[in-house]
């Protein structure tokens, strides 16, 4: 067997266990659908009515409010993962079964790969649950098949870039109380975009920092994909911004890694 070849089953493997893991203790896994699932509620019930005026009642050209927010609050659940992917790379590194892994004849590759991928399947799982409550509850998208292929695509890929730049913050957190806080800014980074209200109902500051964040030309691309609404610029701003952090997630997870391999 060829090098690449034990890399892919070492990884396998390690996926699984990832995996058997999620269904033994389930709370991790919920916890990222109950947060988006509660935005979604509290956001279409409580203050619904107030913001859809707000935006003119019909931001998909007569719809409702859950048109407008629902692509937002789906994303969110993309950024609740990475909590989630933080916390179980630190319980590794700190509780020593990854000095266990070292002394076994298995890839050095393996280990991040699966927590990854592993991850990632995790909250796609959690993104179909988000959106059938969205849908229970009436959200419409009126996106045809392509265009669902083509959301599917985006958010798998944000996901991967989140997961990777998590599992960085991961190995370098000291405890897992602080890798579960340290990926927060990203849970709540949505709102200080396009999520909950237009960027161009935000004071002249904010409204700059809206429009040139990261997750506001995702959002925007989802809900054009979704909605068909304008997507224009956002859509290769979107798949900038997740190759980008993709990139930069990966190499700052595997030096970090590499690292403590030396220790």
């Amino acid at each position: 067997m060829s090098t690449l070849t034990y890399a892919v089953s070492d990884s396998m493997t390690m996926l699984r266990r990832n995996l058997k893991h999620a269904l033994r203790y389930p709370t991790m896994t919920l916890s990222v659908v109950a947060m988006p699932v509660m935005m979604l509620l509290l956001f279409n019930y409580a203050f619904g009515g107030a913001l859809g005026a707000g935006i003119s009642g019909a931001p998909t050209g007569g719809g409702t409010y859950i048109d407008y927010v629902a692509p937002g609050i789906i994303l969110m659940a993309a950024t609740a993962g990475a909590v989630a992917t933080a916390v179980g790379v630190c319980v590794d590194m700190t509780e020593g079964i990854v000095n266990r892994f070292r002394t076994m004849s298995i890839s050095r590759a393996a280990f991040l790969t699966g927590h990854v991928v592993g991850s990632v399947i995790q909250t796609l799982v959690a993104i179909a649950l988000v959106i059938g409550v969205a849908l229970a509850i009436g959200f419409r998208p009126d996106a045809s098949p392509v265009e669902w292929l083509a959301a599917v695509g985006l958010l798998t890929l944000l996901t991967l870039a989140l997961t990777w730049v998590s599992a960085g913050i991961g190995l370098v957190a000291r405890t897992p109380e602080s890798a579960s806080n340290t990926p927060l800014p990203l849970t709540f980074l949505p709102f200080l975009g396009s999520a909950i209200v237009p960027t161009d109902s935000m004071p002249t500051g904010l409204r700059w920092f809206a429009e040139y964040q990261p997750f506001t030309p995702v959002i925007e691309t989802l809900r054009g994909l979704l909605m068909g609404t304008e997507i224009g610029n956002s859509g290769y701003a979107a798949l900038a911004w997740c190759i980008g952090l993709t990139l930069v997630g990966y190499v700052w997870a595997r030096s970090s890694f590499g690292r403590t391999a030396k220790r």
